[in-house]
C-alpha cells in the first residue's frame, strides 16, 4: 500500500506546483513595486495592484500585517461539495467578498459551499489560488 499513497502524494505535490513557496503580507506586498510571489516551480505570480487596494479597504486597520497572500483555497477530498479557507483575516476576507461577514463569528478557518468558487476567484482573481489537499 505504500507505493501507492507515495505515488498519491507526489502527484498532490505536482498538480501543487503552481502555491507559492512563501506566501507575503498584504502590507508588504502594497509596498513592493511589482507586488508578487514566486512560486513552487520557480516561476513568478504578480498581484494586480487595483486588486490589492480592495482587499485593504475591506479589511480592519492592521489586518494587511496578518492577512497573507495568496489566500489559498483548498479543496479537500474529506469535505465533497466544500472548500476551505484558513487564517481568521483570510476568513474575514472570503466572507465579505460573499457579503456573509459577522463580526460575532471569526473562525480560524470555515468550509464554503464549492459553487461558491468562481465568485471568490471573479472577485479575487491574481490574490487567491486553489491547493488540492488530501486527508
Amino acid at each position: 500500500m505504500g507505493n501507492v499513497e507515495d505515488a498519491l502524494i507526489r502527484e498532490i505535490y505536482r498538480i501543487n506546483a503552481h502555491l507559492p513557496a512563501r506566501r507575503t503580507t498584504l502590507k508588504s506586498l502594497l509596498s513592493e513595486e511589482r507586488p508578487g510571489v514566486r512560486l513552487r516551480d520557480g516561476s513568478w505570480h504578480g498581484f494586480r495592484r487595483s486588486e490589492l487596494e480592495k482587499i485593504a479597504l475591506l479589511l480592519d486597520p492592521g489586518d494587511d500585517e496578518k492577512l497573507l497572500l495568496p489566500v489559498v483555497l483548498e479543496i479537500v477530498t474529506d469535505f465533497r461539495g466544500y472548500f476551505r479557507v484558513r487564517g481568521r483575516t483570510a476568513v474575514k476576507l472570503i466572507d465579505r467578498i460573499l457579503g456573509t461577514y459577522d463580526p460575532l463569528d471569526e473562525p480560524e478557518e470555515r468550509l464554503y459551499p464549492r459553487y461558491l468558487l468562481p465568485r471568490v476567484r471573479r472577485e479575487l482573481p491574481t490574490t487567491t489560488t486553489y491547493a488540492f489537499i488530501s486527508e
